[in-house]
């Protein structure tokens, strides 16, 4: 019996000892790895997210902004309330809730709290998405006032981006999508320095599952991210966009861009990219101006000619037979939109007339021996090169070359109005933006500082592609073609602005993909500059597929251009000539005629527009009378106080309104005002006595 006693304290003994030694081996040799293990499984580093950069436009405006978010939570157990005194505060507290968010009732409120306090749990989540206005009040809430510590108020902050002007150059603006695709935009390609660098802050996992902060500060402090400063201008951006939404609605067209860029530094100042989403709404969905290369059809136009003139083939006085509209190339007939109105045009008026047989007859008399030769000029243009833009997503143009596989016969004359080449409409902007800066090709900016705490800590300047393009005399002539086409060409609905336009019309059928053949969907375009005199901003409008029976450039794109360029003109006074002494005299002949009145009043006036001032007779008389020419005021005195004083009626002919009230109802006369401008008729006549309260009716003319 005695061995079974001792054999059950031996197995216990080894026992024992087995444990002892696992705890040994534990503590020892695996300690380490377990106590991590442990420690990861209810702690870790949380990463905090730096507050990103703001981007704005060149004025200030905010573009993009990132705001404070919070998830906001509590430690029922964290307070120094007793069971009921925590019941009641509770209460109070799930009524300030429920009034503050309207997503669930008091009484949800309060079952969610007394149950997480019954059954200890330490973190109860009451809201997530709170603004940082909704956390400032939910700091007067009961409970919550008392702090992390006394009260168990917890809160974590997020970051959600945020556009103020909603869609308003919102594809330029972009976003950045991590690993999962490409970056888009400024935010895409500024997104190193807008995100600025993680903090981290420790927590630890509580009962439920829950992470809570351990400590009330950051165990890193995150930096934040640089702010952008770009180069739009969110009023003329404004325009842009409702202009070519306009459009686009009236003629039911599937897409659009328009890009608003200054000569001299190549900032854009406004792109706007929409797209039909159905029948009666348009958003921004792609960045057509940068990255949708395409056909541009006749805007080519002008690289083409520019090319046989710089290689001193042809000038704007040169003649081309255009017959009757057509010409055959290999079978394949190319056509005018019109029949030209004389069967001879010259180069300009190939030009302003939007001829596609007689540019691609030039093209082919100028270069039909050596096509390689075109192509050439064409590459010393730069067409055939991307710009490398700022931003992502700039389409490759394609030139084709005489070597390439798809050359045919008929590349050299499809290739001269437009056709048979790939290029984007920024690219085609930046060409006749070159033009108008005298051959200089300046590189499209659209981004001028990168700013930390308000301090430039990078500039951006304007960069110059090249220096000149091509020779003076055919950029000389580039413009005359340009301003001819708003003047005497396809484009003279602009004729009557106020400041003078050069630019193109362009008219294109879009190459329908895998069929490789050019379909009745038309894309029109306009881009030009202006005052064409002194070339201060370029512009381009595009308008794909406009289904409306109307497709021709000069109806559909132009008048986007016009509304841009008219807003741009009105508020940059830099744009308007001074007007010099030269002017002002030029100026006095036409001068509206002074009225009679107050002599101070018309002193002034006569000499802001140095108009020589004399007076019949020296009186110290207020108000007076004005004769003489145009180029001089002579005054006399009307005796008109006197007369008010005495009872009398004065003769007020000629005078305005507001001097009229003053004199005579000042006098006790009751006036009743007829019709607009100066004083024609009086009711009572000049030189009668009248009294006081009495009427008098004056007819104005």
């Amino acid at each position: 019996m005695m061995w079974r006693v001792y054999l059950v304290y031996i197995l216990m003994s080894v026992f024992a000892i087995c444990i002892l030694t696992r705890i040994l081996v534990i503590n020892i040799g695996q300690g380490d790895m377990w106590k991590a293990r442990a420690k990861s499984l209810t702690l870790h580093n949380d990463s905090i997210e730096a507050v990103r950069g703001n981007i704005f436009d060149v004025n200030g405006s905010l573009l993009a902004t990132s705001l404070p978010y919070y998830e906001v939570g509590i430690d029922p157990l964290a307070n120094p309330y007793s069971d009921s005194d925590f019941g009641e505060a509770a209460d109070s507290l799930s009524g300030k809730l429920a009034d503050l968010f309207q997503k669930k009732s008091k009484r949800d409120y309060l079952r969610e709290l007394m149950e997480a306090r019954k059954s200890s749990d330490r973190y109860v989540v009451l809201n997530r998405n709170v603004s940082f206005k909704e956390l400032q009040v939910m700091k007067t809430f009961p409970i919550l006032r008392l702090g992390k510590y006394k009260g168990g108020f917890l809160y974590i902050q997020t970051n959600k981006r945020e556009l103020p002007f909603k869609w308003l150059a919102s594809r330029t603006i972009g976003y950045d999508r991590g690993d999962v695709g490409k970056p888009i935009g400024l935010e895409g390609a500024y997104n190193n320095e807008l995100k600025g660098v993680s903090g981290s802050r420790l927590m630890r996992k509580i009962a439920g599952g829950v992470w809570m902060p351990v400590n009330v500060d950051n165990e890193i402090d995150p930096q934040d991210g640089d702010d952008l400063v770009s180069t739009i201008d969110i009023n003329v951006q404004d325009v842009a966009e409702h202009a070519l939404l306009t459009q686009l609605k009236a003629n039911n067209a599937s897409h659009g861009c328009a890009v608003l860029m200054e000569v001299k530094t190549g900032e854009i100042k406004a792109i706007a990219n929409l797209t039909r989403k159905d029948s009666a709404t348009y958003y921004e969905d792609f960045n057509y101006a940068i990255g949708e290369n395409r056909d541009p059809g006749s805007t080519f136009k002008l690289m083409s000619l520019m090319a046989a003139m710089e290689d001193h083939l042809i000038t704007i006085k040169d003649t081309i037979n255009v017959g009757n509209g057509t010409v055959t190339y290999y079978d394949h007939t190319i056509k005018d939109a019109h029949e030209p109105k004389q069967s001879r045009m010259t180069v300009k008026q190939v030009f302003e007339q939007s001829s596609n047989v007689g540019t691609a007859k030039l093209i082919m008399k100028s270069y039909n021996k050596s096509p390689q030769k075109y192509i050439d000029r064409l590459y010393s243009f730069g067409l055939n090169r991307p710009l490398g833009l700022q931003i992502p997503g700039e389409g490759v143009p394609r030139i084709k070359s005489t070597h390439d596989k798809d050359w045919s016969g008929l590349s050299l004359p499809q290739m001269a109005y437009g056709y048979e080449l790939n290029i984007t409409p920024i690219q085609i902007l930046a060409f006749y933006n070159a033009v108008a800066n005298n051959g200089k090709m300046v590189k499209p900016m659209i981004v001028k500082e990168l700013r930390r705490h308000g301090q430039v800590v990078k500039l951006f300047s304007p960069e110059v592609i090249n220096p000149a393009i091509c020779s003076q005399s055919t950029i000389d002539q580039a413009k005359e073609m340009l301003e001819g086409v708003v003047q005497e060409g396809t484009a003279q609905n602009l004729k009557k602005s106020v400041f003078k336009i050069a630019g193109k019309t362009g008219t294109a059928q879009t190459l329908t993909a895998g069929s490789g053949k050019y379909e009745k969907i038309y894309q029109a375009s306009f881009v030009g500059y202006f005052p064409a005199e002194d070339p201060q901003y370029t512009c381009i409008v595009v308008i794909n597929a406009p289904s409306n029976g109307v497709y021709y450039g000069g109806a559909v794109a132009a008048p986007v251009f016009k509304e841009i360029a008219d807003k741009v003109f009105a508020t940059n006074l830099n744009i308007h000539k001074e007007v010099n002494q030269a002017g002002a005299a030029t100026l006095v002949k036409s001068l509206p005629v002074i009225h009679n009145g107050r002599k101070k009043e018309i002193s002034i006036v006569a000499a802001g527009f140095r108009i020589p001032v004399s007076q019949t007779e020296t009186s110290a008389s207020e108000w007076v009378t004005v004769s003489g020419k145009p180029e001089e005021v002579i005054l006399s005195n009307g005796n008109i106080e006197d007369q008010l004083k005495n009872g009398v009626v004065p003769n007020v002919s000629g005078m305005l309104p507001k001097d009229v009230l003053y004199l005579l109802e000042n006098n006790g006369l009751r006036v009743k005002l007829i019709g607009n401008g100066t004083v024609a008729k009086q009711s009572l006549c000049a030189g009668t006595k009248f009294k006081k309260d009495s009427q008098i009716t004056l007819e104005l003319f």
